[in-house]
């Protein structure tokens, strides 16, 4: 598959994005902009040096909505490269254990569309977005297929029961502006300094029900 572009037709029809945003583009007179980054950034595969991005990375917000268009964003960590590339057209990443409600991946099941967005806070800052179709696969299949078993140390101590393919349809820089500049700090070391860590009800929800005080309605209204 090859490099998007460029777009310099009459219509929107080959544009990458949404109609919406091509709306507001011919609306706010950004279309120049636009077709500019277009024709500049956007690709439909992951070039060499997003290749070499990702494996770095440690972490991915991941964007999924279910067949009614309900958003949720997720947040995935690991060691460096735990989010893999496949080849350019493809990656893939671990899914653990976690609370059990697999919000993200019951959106996946619903509609395949999902966007990841990764950030080098300590670095670059520099951002990548990677859009495109997701499918649910097994640790075995994931092993089967890909080779991708526990010895592989994705997460040391933690093992994936599903993986997660996501064919690349667009991919595109998140410039450095207003990212911030992080320091990383050693889990270990906030430990010998008492404080300590979040819990599950960081929140108070489960306190605010325990005495009555949660207002009615919880979530959204099924259909």
């Amino acid at each position: 598959m090859g490099q998007h572009g460029p777009y310099d037709g009459p219509g929107d029809e080959h544009l990458p994005g949404s109609r919406g945003e091509h709306v507001l583009q011919s609306l706010f007179s950004t279309r120049e902009r636009a077709l500019r980054f277009y024709n500049r950034q956007v690709v439909d595969h992951l070039t060499p040096d997003m290749q070499e991005f990702v494996a770095r990375q440690e972490m991915a917000f991941i964007g999924t909505s279910d067949a009614r268009g309900n958003c949720d964003t997720s947040f995935r960590a690991g060691p460096p490269g735990f989010v893999r590339v496949l080849e350019p057209t493809k990656l893939i990443y671990p899914e653990f254990r976690g609370n059990g409600v697999l919000a993200s991946m019951g959106n996946i099941m619903e509609n395949p569309h999902v966007s990841l967005l990764f950030v080098d806070f300590f670095e670059d800052l520099v951002g990548l977005h990677v859009n495109g179709a997701a499918t649910i696969t097994t640790a075995y299949d994931a092993a089967r297929r890909h080779g991708l078993v526990d010895e592989d140390q994705t997460a040391p101590g933690r093992r994936a029961d599903r993986w997660v393919v996501v064919e690349v349809e667009e991919a595109y820089i998140h410039c450095s502006k207003h990212i911030p500049l992080l320091a990383r700090q050693d889990r270990r070391l906030r430990a010998t300094e008492s404080r300590r860590p979040a819990g599950d009800d960081y929140f108070g929800v489960a306190r605010m029900r325990s005495i009555g005080q949660e207002r009615q309605g919880v979530g959204r209204p099924a259909e």
